[in-house]
């Protein structure tokens, strides 16, 4: 016997198969990994040769990453968490007879950020729309402080509008409108106006027209004219200014003169100046030897960093002498330097009053401007013997938009805050990570303008960490946001009322003189454009209209006269001042009209021009006159239309005309309702009713064409009823017959009138005369008359009807 060795040899019949259907794995950016995951494959043959494992392969072309022949998964590269979150990659396995696996593996590979303290969650743009009160800034907003052991915050929110007006978005209304509206004294001397025919000694001045702002670049300076300001201030007054200045160029600055006034000609002596010398302001104030003879205060200095810092900033110099007191955007600075001097010697030499240089009238060949001053100024006012409260000058000041905090009760008690003046500046400090995080969510932006400045404001938000017993602490970076102000909506400011009226001369030349503008209307309307709710994308271009009326208030109102200007010898225009008593505003009267300015609501203004009066005691040589009314918002950012008012003197000589021509002048024209276009507003929807004498007119003509109907109608009907009547008695005769009757006669009857048949004739008249009468209530007598005729007919005709059947019976 034999022993025969069979060996069977193994078939590659089986694919490799991965133990799991999907891996994942994550890894922190950054890093390079020697092994992420592994991943790992079977093959059920049972050779060696075919059950192993010998080789596994990534699928996925172009990603970082690479497989060994163990299957263990690495990175070939840093991953970034910010360039991709997430990997998703292919990968297959091949056994050792190089067979590739049934199916491929996903396997997916998570990035993680390194974890970097910061705040979280905020978006850097914040949309506000005018009207929208105040809005959260950062309302999902969270500190992450990667576990540090973080013992204190401190965090400081700025809004930055330094580029925005004078600093932030304020009222721009006159000075003289917002000193009325903040209750300033009056007597306020602006010292530099807008350029004009009465003030013109700002016209060679670099000026920035939108806000009033003059340009001074170290070469110009204005001379105020003799009797603006009185000669000699008193103990008491007040300087306001807003002022933008930086550092003085060179290395010894020269002063830079604000205001000053000097001598005008043979010396060279300040009696009073405010000046910036080395970012110091300086107020000189010199007596006169006949108001003092000893030893006084005469200069006070102050040092203060925001003089040089090229911002704008609001100062107030109130001055009590011996005491003066600095407001500095609404905060309180005494001076930190006071330096006495001698009275000055009286003389007879005239003084010069300058803004932005000082005068040099003597010491000098030629008399010349000196010390210039670098920078810019605006509102420059001085109010001789008065001086302002705190709260006037914080209103004056006051910004209209910056940061605020909602429901300052739930902030917690770890949390302090701190406000600057102007509310552009908020400093809040706690213990606690999660009760800072709960503050900053609750602080906002507002802007209380009804028409605020469009634009960018600017946000950042700094904030420094404290840690426990650490050396070293997590740094914070700063959030740079900013809040975008979107325009408000434009007022279309409408005024409207009677443009033409005539009146006696008697009534112009009396004591009272004539009302100009008894009905004017001032109507303010914004047009909207809403999308409906319905709209598509596509159809988003057809867009509804919408006009709303909107209240807000004006800050003047003109009366002007066209054509020649008021002859004041003969005429003139008058208001009594007892009504402006209670309101903002305020009145000046010239020959060219009237003016009405200060910051109130258009019914204000409504009734005050409601009074305005016009008055002719010469009215032979004047037969009309002609007067514009035009009224501002926003000292003349918006403007209303212009109402055009014709007033005609009729004379005597046309006295007989003048009841007609009033008539005419009342009623209003005939009007008819057109559509208006799009972006066009009406102030006022009036009804016009024809006039009274066309109607009567209208009902006269068709009474009498239905009069004359009726007539026709009862004359054909009379006719038509005699030749029934003759009709009936003829056939009567012959179709007679008698045969089947007994006839009993009353001989009684033959001697009663027969009244009975007229009465029931005459009541079946009467019936079709109440009907008619009720259709036309306005007959004239004549017509009455022609009916009783046409009723005499008829009852004639029934007589003779009835005394025929009488005799056939």
């Amino acid at each position: 016997r034999a022993v025969v060795h069979i060996q069977v040899k193994d078939v590659n019949e089986f694919s490799p198969a991965f133990k799991e259907s999907m891996y994942k794995a994550s890894v922190t950016e950054g890093k390079i990994y020697d092994s992420i995951l592994q991943v790992e494959a079977t093959d059920e043959d049972c050779s060696p040769q075919y059950s192993q494992i010998c080789n596994y392969e990534i699928v996925t072309t172009a990603v970082p990453f690479a497989i060994d022949r163990n299957g263990n998964i690495r990175n070939t590269e840093k991953l970034s968490y910010d360039k991709q979150h997430q990997y998703e990659i292919m990968v297959t396995a091949l056994d050792c007879g190089q067979k590739h696996a049934t199916e491929d593996v996903l396997v997916r590979v998570n990035v993680k950020p390194v974890c970097k303290p910061g705040w979280q969650d905020w978006n850097k743009r914040v949309e506000y729309r005018p009207g929208s009160g105040s809005i959260p800034l950062f309302p999902s907003i969270h500190l992450e402080t990667c576990d540090g052991p973080v013992s204190s915050i401190h965090t400081t929110i700025e809004l930055q509008t330094n580029y925005i007006g004078k600093g932030c978005d304020r009222e721009t209304y006159s000075k003289k409108s917002l000193q009325k509206l903040c209750g300033a004294s009056s007597g306020a001397i602006d010292l530099l106006p807008t350029p004009s025919t009465t003030t013109n000694w700002t016209a060679g001045l670099l000026m920035d027209s939108n806000d009033i702002i003059f340009k001074f670049d170290g070469k110009q300076g204005a001379k105020i004219p003799d009797g603006i300001v009185p000669k000699n201030l008193t103990d008491q007054f007040t300087i306001t200014l807003w002022m933008k200045h930086g550092p003085s160029p060179g290395l010894r600055a020269e002063k830079e003169t604000i205001l000053c006034n000097s001598d005008k000609t043979e010396m060279n002596r300040h009696h009073y100046a405010l000046y910036v010398h080395n970012c110091r302001l300086v107020l000189l104030l010199r007596k006169d030897f006949d108001q003092a003879d000893t030893f006084r205060p005469a200069e006070f200095h102050w040092k203060l960093d925001q003089i040089c810092d090229k911002e704008w900033h609001y100062y107030v110099v109130n001055v009590e002498f011996p005491v003066v007191t600095l407001y500095m955007d609404g905060t309180t600075y005494e001076p930190y330097l006071v330096t006495n001097d001698w009275p000055i010697h009286p003389s007879h030499i005239a003084m010069q009053l300058t803004v932005g240089a000082c005068w040099q009238g003597g010491e000098v060949t030629k008399p010349r401007f000196a010390q210039y001053f670098h920078g810019s100024l605006a509102s420059l006012t001085i109010w001789p013997g008065k001086i302002e409260s705190q709260k006037v000058i914080s209103c004056l000041q006051a910004c209209k938009d910056g940061l605020d905090i909602n429901s300052l009760e739930s902030l917690g008690q770890g949390i302090k805050y701190h406000f600057n003046p102007s509310q552009s500046v908020l400093v809040m400090e706690g213990d606690d990570i999660e009760n800072m995080n709960q503050a900053l969510r609750k602080v906002s932006y507002i802007n209380s303008r009804q028409f605020p400045t469009a634009g960018v404001r600017r946000l950042k938000v700094s904030s420094k960490v404290q840690c426990f017993g650490e050396d070293v602490c997590i740094s914070i970076p700063d959030i740079d946001a900013y809040v975008m102000v979107f325009q408000a909506n434009e007022p279309k400011i409408t005024i409207t009322g009677m443009d033409h009226f005539a009146r006696p001369a008697a009534q112009f030349e009396s004591e009272r003189g004539v009302i100009l503008l008894p009905d004017i209307r001032i109507v303010s309307t914004v047009t909207k454009m809403e999308h409906s709710v319905d709209l598509r994308e596509h159809d988003r271009a057809n867009k509804e209209v919408v006009v709303e009326e909107m209240l807000h208030n004006l800050d003047f109102c003109d009366v002007l006269v066209i054509g020649a200007e008021l002859d004041p010898e003969q005429e003139c225009l008058e208001l009594d001042h007892g009504e402006l008593q209670g309101t903002h505003l305020d009145a000046t009267n010239s020959t060219a009209g009237y003016s009405i300015y200060g910051v109130d609501s258009m019914f204000s203004y409504e009734q005050v021009l409601r009074q305005l009066r016009y008055r002719n005691w010469g009215t032979s040589a004047t037969s009309d006159r002609k007067f514009r009314v035009k009224c501002s918002k926003l000292n003349g950012r918006y403007t209303s239309n212009e109402f055009n008012l014709e007033v005609n003197i009729l004379h005597s000589s046309n006295s007989n005309s003048m009841e007609h021509v009033n008539h005419m002048i009342v009623q209003p024209k005939f009007l008819q309702s057109v559509q208006r276009p799009e972006g066009s507003v009406s102030a006022v929807h009036s009804s016009v009713v024809p006039s009274v004498a066309t109607i009567v007119i209208i009902i006269c003509v068709s009474v009498l064409v239905l009069v004359i109907t009726l007539g026709v109608l009862r004359l054909r009907t009379a006719h038509q009823r005699g030749s029934t009547g003759h009709e009936g008695a003829r056939e009567n005769e012959m179709d007679w017959d008698d045969s089947a009757l007994t006839i009993t006669i009353n001989p009684m009857e033959k001697y009663e009138k027969p009244h009975q048949t007229e009465e029931d004739s005459e009541e079946e008249d009467i019936d079709d005369e109440e009907e008619d009468t009720t259709s036309a209530e306005s007959d004239d007598s004549e017509e009455e008359e022609e009916e009783e005729e046409e009723d005499e007919v008829i009852v004639q005709k029934g007589d003779k009807q009835n005394a025929t059947r009488q005799e056939q019976l």
